[in-house]
């Protein structure tokens, strides 16, 4: 992933997990808690430390452990953690000799950011990370230099990224003539029209006319779980008539032809197999050469409260505690609550925040409302514009639009190219360098 060594920082900052006096009094080898510290490398007239290296090789260990990952040789990833700190220091002394500089208010929002993401406040923040053995003065650097580095490649990596609607065609063209490889798994769901083997022209008629029927109706938007209750003679009643994920070699051929050029949630026409006559919905469609073309949307709605001289955080939490406590319990109905409490513009609409696809929401609001099941309500959480309630209503696949497939794979190929761009400028900017290593980090 672009970007690796400080975005692992941010992410360390923002989870609270770069528990810096667990670090120095931690070590995969107790002999190495005690031992010396000494000069591992030189960039440029900068030293880099094994002190340095040793609390990042933490940091790295305790990621590694809430993902559920295994590290790899405690060797190796010193060594990589070695080659991000001198990746980090060749950049941040460029972006200094060009000139550039952050704002205080810029880390200010910074700081903010974590502790919203956190549910505290900036205070609390700040205690729990002393309580770590990081100062205030220290966090302020760390973030100062992560919103250097973006702003530095955002200048030298990503602004000279162009990807052209020739490119976006070309690889759409390619991917769709790829796309039924091995790679790829499909889940149909059918209405099967059984036509017996002993059935007369005229029965054989009649049995594709009701198949037409139901191909009309699905195509109109109708329940096709529905469809599949009224006209199908297969046994998958009971699932929709979904036949499963799975790649497309296990499908017959005749249904992944009939499917190849439909997007998720379109219906083929009426298929004809020695069993009868099929009506196909394509449910989900998965190549891993291209990014996805489906999103699962939310429905929900909320209740918010903005703190203020009148109402502190606190006492906002308490209230929307008490409306949760009403809700679940059947004594007040969520909208209702939310016309009469909600301080933004969706109160009228009790509440009612409508269908949203990722991205919409900030990241404190979307987290939460993304760990909810249809008809739960959350706990109170903070986020940049107040204190939330959230109920979530229903949760639907939705295709994108043909525009937004385009974004889609402008933004994977973006994203590649940019890669590359970054491989190629940070080797440059290595080489115009002096590094010296020294000892090997401990």
């Amino acid at each position: 992933m672009l970007h690796r060594f400080f975005s692992l920082g941010l992410l360390a900052l923002a989870g609270l997990v770069a528990p810096l006096a667990m670090a120095q009094s931690a070590s995969p080898a107790a002999p190495h808690a005690v031992a010396a510290d000494f000069i591992v490398a030189v960039v440029n007239s900068e030293p880099i430390t094994n002190h340095d290296v040793r609390l990042q090789v933490q940091r790295a260990l305790q990621q590694l452990a809430q993902q559920r990952r295994n590290p790899p040789e405690m060797s190796q990833l010193a060594q990589q953690v070695l080659d991000d700190l001198i990746n980090q220091k060749v950049q941040l002394q460029l972006a200094r000799d060009l000139g550039m500089k952050v704002e205080d208010s810029v880390v200010d929002q910074a700081e903010q950011s974590i502790a919203l993401q956190n549910q505290i406040d900036v205070a609390e923040l700040h205690r729990r990370l002393a309580q770590d053995g990081l100062t205030v003065t220290r966090l302020r650097e760390q973030l100062r230099d992560q919103v250097l580095l973006q702003r530095l490649l955002e200048r030298e990596v990503e602004s000279r990224v162009r990807v052209s609607d020739a490119e976006v065609e070309e690889y759409q063209r390619d991917q769709q003539a790829a796309a039924l490889n091995s790679d790829t798994e499909i889940n149909l769901a059918q209405i099967l029209v059984v036509v017996p083997e002993t059935a007369s022209p005229e029965q054989v008629n009649a049995l594709k006319a009701r198949a037409q029927r139901a191909l009309v109706r699905a195509r109109q938007g109708e329940d096709f779980a529905a469809l599949v209750r009224e006209f199908s003679d297969a046994s998958d009643l009971t699932t929709g008539g979904q036949i499963g994920l799975r790649s497309v070699s296990r499908y017959p051929e005749l249904f992944v032809t009939a499917t190849q050029a439909l997007a998720v949630g379109d219906v083929s026409d009426v298929v004809r197999s020695p069993a009868g006559f099929h009506v196909l919905k394509v449910v989900e469609k998965i190549n891993p050469k291209m990014p996805t073309m489906a999103v699962t949307e939310s429905h929900v709605r909320h209740i918010l409260l903005v703190p203020g001289p009148a109402l502190s955080e606190d006492d906002a939490r308490n209230k929307l505690a008490d409306f949760k406590k009403q809700v679940v319990n059947g004594q007040a109905d969520f909208a209702a609550l939310a016309r009469s409490h909600s301080q933004d513009g969706s109160a009228s609409a009790g509440g009612d925040l409508g269908w949203s696809s990722p991205g919409m929401f900030v990241p404190e609001f979307e987290s939460v409302m993304n760990r909810l099941a249809p008809g739960e309500v959350s706990d109170p959480l903070r986020s940049r514009f107040g204190v939330h309630l959230i109920q979530l209503l229903e949760r639907r696949k939705a295709s994108l639009s043909p525009e937004q497939q385009r974004a889609a794979v402008r933004a994977l190929l973006r994203e590649q190219k940019t890669e590359q761009q970054y491989r190629t400028w940070l080797q440059d900017v290595r080489a115009r360098a002096y590094i010296e290593l020294r000892e090997a980090p401990l």
